[in-house]
């Protein structure tokens, strides 16, 4: 009786695993099929300059890449995004840049100064804050304002060590690390969450946090960066939180959310 009933576990387990197996790969297929439509409808984003572990751009894309901002720049500008629009971050971080000539002098102004500056951000009295003390972990451990270092750490570990910051979650470490460092992370955003989950690319009431990984395993890391930016601009522009428009989305074939919309 005992070897039946381990022998029937044995069994459920292996058709458990063949199902995930199975349902991997359906995943998969479905994130070449949006991949591919997603670039045919708004084209191939210019690519970081990237000397880094996502895929060195070869010479026919050299005229459609940019230059990526340093890493420091790019996690203050991140936290600065959190819960506001682009333009509201990029005012912020403007008048930050504008009003303090260093990141030196950001760290040790009067907590008030910066807040002041960064109010066009939202969330001022929090953001201001919690830069200045990301700025003095940093020269705590580092002896230095520069997160170059983290160029030279597997992606698990500079992920790590990012999120070991205080208000550092795993999208904003993950910019930092796919957009300034080339390195293979991709960041969820509210706009990634909602469409992926419309798709069904993630399972239903998955969080934000744990969609990364989901996401990270599912999506070659080379489309990473273009994956990531079509996706946002498709969530922008058609897959809308309030009122998606699905009569003229380009991906209703892989979509569950239309099947069910259209049913």
């Amino acid at each position: 009786m005992t070897f039946v009933i381990e022998h029937r576990l044995a069994y459920n387990d292996h058709i458990m695993l063949a199902t995930a197996s199975s349902d991997q790969r359906t995943l998969k297929a479905k994130v070449r099929a949006v991949q591919r439509l997603l670039i045919k409808a708004y084209g191939e984003p210019p690519r970081p300059a990237w000397a880094g572990t996502v895929r060195l751009l070869d010479r026919a894309e050299a005229a459609t890449q940019w230059d990526p901002i340093d890493p420091l720049d790019e996690l203050i500008n991140t936290i600065l995004s959190q819960n506001t629009n682009d333009l509201n971050r990029d005012r912020a971080y403007r008048a930050l840049r504008a009003k303090f000539p260093t990141w030196e002098a950001v760290r040790d102004a009067p907590p008030a100064q910066v807040i002041s500056a960064i109010k066009s951000a939202g969330l001022a009295n929090q953001k201001g804050p919690r830069i200045q003390q990301v700025l003095r972990r940093i020269t705590a451990e580092r002896g230095e304002l520069d997160l170059n270092f983290l160029r030279d750490m597997p992606t698990a570990e500079a992920k790590a060590w990012l999120t070991s910051l205080d208000g550092v979650g795993p999208k904003t470490a993950s910019i930092v690390l796919l957009f300034a460092l080339g390195k293979p992370a991709f960041p969820v955003d509210t706009h990634i969450h909602r469409v992926t989950g419309r798709l069904g690319l993630i399972p239903p009431k998955t969080s934000a946090d744990k969609a990364h990984g989901i996401l990270e395993e599912l999506v070659p890391p080379e489309w990473y960066h273009s994956f990531h930016l079509n996706v946002i601009g498709h969530g922008r522009q058609v897959c809308k939180a309030q009122r998606p428009l699905c009569e003229r989305c380009v991906l209703q074939k892989y979509c569950d959310y239309f099947r069910n919309w259209e049913a």
